[in-house]
């Protein structure tokens, strides 16, 4: 991590060859999420016309507190008139929050991650009609003793441009449950972490992570078009 450039604002990530698919066990389940948010996200890039493509997220998931595994739902909508031709969605977490699988889609090498992420996945998309969503299940664990964020933007199918980016957005919770079962998170809340004794709350992250949720919402709502906070690297072609 410490070789990568440094960050600065552009618009793309890189995807790997390989799918790879980690089923996980736990408490949380799909049905169990709530409706789906948009919160955290803009468009960035302008489209083609008559597409608008936006990300939802559940507005919240259950983290199992001995396994820490959970999972959620990443959804991709086309609210506009025409087609979206070819595009991808990128998966990518951040902090506490570790991406392990995403159906169908293809593990970031990590060398290609931004700045700050320890996990992503691509998932490409041949086309989506108008008027049409596409919903990927999503495997992940959380550190409960760290905060954590999501990403989902939304790009070309060669990344150079971002149509939509829903993050790096947190879930959590300002009222820890170490000793229960499970601990509910909140899309849009920071987690208040829990230190081993149960009620201490230890300094996470490194002085150059991602923003937390004000701050980096309302940087992006300043940055406009070209607000993103990815990696230097231009994209490489998508292989076949």
């Amino acid at each position: 991590m410490s070789s990568r450039r440094a960050t600065t604002i552009a618009g793309s990530l890189v995807t790997a060859s390989f799918a790879a698919v980690v089923i996980l066990s736990g408490t949380a389940g799909a049905d169990d999420q709530g409706p789906g948010s948009s919160k955290g996200g803009k468009a960035v890039d302008e489209a083609p016309a008559g597409v608008k493509l936006t990300t939802l997220l559940p507005e919240k998931i259950s983290v199992d507190n001995s396994s820490q595994q959970t999972d959620l739902t990443a959804t991709v909508k086309n609210e506009g008139t025409k087609d979206s031709g070819k595009i991808r969605l990128l998966v990518v977490g951040f902090d506490g929050l570790s991406v392990k699988g995403v159906q169908g889609c293809s593990p970031i090498d990590e060398k290609d991650l931004p700045e700050g992420s320890n996990s992503g996945f691509a998932c490409p998309i041949d086309n989506l009609a108008a008027g049409r969503s596409k919903s990927y299940a999503v495997d992940a664990t959380f550190d409960l003793g760290k905060t954590g964020k999501i990403c989902l933007p939304v790009q070309t199918s060669d990344g150079k441009k971002t149509y939509w980016q829903q993050g790096p957005v947190p879930f959590g919770t300002t009222n820890p449950s170490p000793n229960a079962p499970a601990t509910p998170l909140l899309l849009g809340t920071d987690n208040k972490p829990v230190g081993p004794g149960g009620d201490e709350l230890p300094k996470t992250g490194f002085e150059r992570d991602v923003l937390p949720l004000g701050a980096a919402g309302a940087a992006l709502m300043a940055a406009g078009a070209a607000g993103l906070w990815w990696s230097q690297r231009r994209p490489r072609q998508l292989e076949n």
